[in-house]
C-alpha cells in the first residue's frame, strides 16, 4: 500500500495534523509526518516533494495557517495528488490560509478542505488509495454505514421525544 505524506509548515500545525495522523491510522494507513517549510525550507521542501513518488508516497496532505502557500509549493513538483490543509491562525480566523491553499493556476491543482479539516483531507487521500485497493474501500463503506446508523439512532431519539 502506498504511504501519505503529511507535510506541516510548522510544528504549530501538529494539534491539526493530528486529526489526519489518528484517521490514517484507524485505517492501517501507512503515513510519514514532516516539518517543511515553503519559505524557511524551501530546498528540502522541494527535494521531498520532487521523490516522494518514487519513494512510495501515494499523496501527500499539506497543512500551513496564515498566507502561507505550503501546498502550493508541494504540488508545484510533483504529480501527486496534494490535498491542502488550511490551518487557522489568530490573525484572520485562517481566510488568508484558506485563500492561499485553494487559489491555484490551472495545471497545478491543490485539492482544498476545510480550515482545521485534517481529517477529511485523510479520508480523500484514503478515498485515492480505495480506487485500487478493495479492503480499503470496504473499511470506507464501513465508516460510512455507521456513520448513517448514528444519524439515524440520533433521529429516532428526537422524533420519540417530541411526538
Amino acid at each position: 500500500m502506498k504511504k501519505i505524506a503529511i507535510i506541516m509548515g510548522s510544528d504549530s500545525d501538529l494539534p491539526v495534523a493530528e486529526k489526519a495522523i489518528n484517521t490514517l491510522a484507524t485505517y492501517g494507513v501507512p503515513y510519514e509526518v514532516h516539518v517543511f517549510s515553503a519559505h524557511r525550507t524551501p530546498v528540502e521542501a522541494k527535494a521531498f516533494s520532487e521523490t516522494a513518488r518514487e519513494n512510495g508516497f501515494g499523496a501527500i496532505i499539506a497543512l500551513a495557517g496564515m498566507a502561507a502557500h505550503l501546498a502550493g509549493a508541494i504540488a508545484a513538483n510533483t504529480t501527486l495528488p496534494v490535498v491542502g490543509v488550511p490551518v487557522k491562525s489568530t490573525n484572520l480566523d485562517g481566510l488568508d490560509a484558506l485563500l492561499s491553499t485553494v487559489q491555484m493556476p490551472t495545471g497545478i491543482p491543490v485539492a482544498t478542505v476545510a480550515i482545521d479539516g485534517a481529517a477529511n483531507a485523510a479520508i480523500l487521500c484514503i478515498q485515492m488509495l480505495a480506487i485500487e485497493d478493495k479492503e480499503l474501500a470496504a473499511k470506507l463503506a464501513q465508516a460510512r454505514a455507521e456513520g448513517a446508523a448514528k444519524v439515524l439512532q440520533k433521529n429516532r431519539a428526537i422524533e420519540q421525544k417530541y411526538r
